[in-house]
């Protein structure tokens, strides 16, 4: 079992994107702001977490650097969800402490790769495709 935490603020993307990686075998729990994202980042101890960058209370920005900066969270692999797609946005996220980035609207296979990447680095399998 791969648990995944997708911090999303936009309902139609949070529900889209849980049903289709639930589909393929992974257990999603959701947070809807960037706090919420930091504190289940330590109470659900994802195996990896999926982050959108625009969100209210805390943004993603500063919801990757405070997961990163706590021990409990900071070997947790993080990938950047977000509609910024220009090259310094990229960077951006890669120095707040995300270990990859994927732009909006997210096309799953590409998404799935890199989380698979990310998963195998930390000697986790992927789900077997459904």
């Amino acid at each position: 079992m791969v648990n995944v935490l997708l911090v999303e603020d936009n309902e139609m993307n949070r529900d889209m994107l849980s049903r289709r990686l639930t589909k393929r075998g992974y257990v999603v729990a959701m947070a809807i702001d960037g706090q919420q994202g930091v504190d289940m980042a330590v109470s659900e101890k994802p195996d990896i977490i999926l982050l959108d960058m625009s969100l209210p209370v805390v943004d993603g920005w500063e919801a990757a650097q405070k997961m990163k900066a706590d021990p409990a969270s900071q070997n947790v692999p993080l990938i950047a969800l977000t509609a910024h797609a220009m090259a310094s946005d990229r960077e951006r996220a890669l120095s707040a402490g995300c270990d990859d980035f994927d732009t909006k609207p997210v096309e799953l296979p590409r998404l799935l790769a890199k989380m698979e990447a990310l998963l195998k680095a930390k000697g986790i399998a992927p789900p077997e495709k459904a």
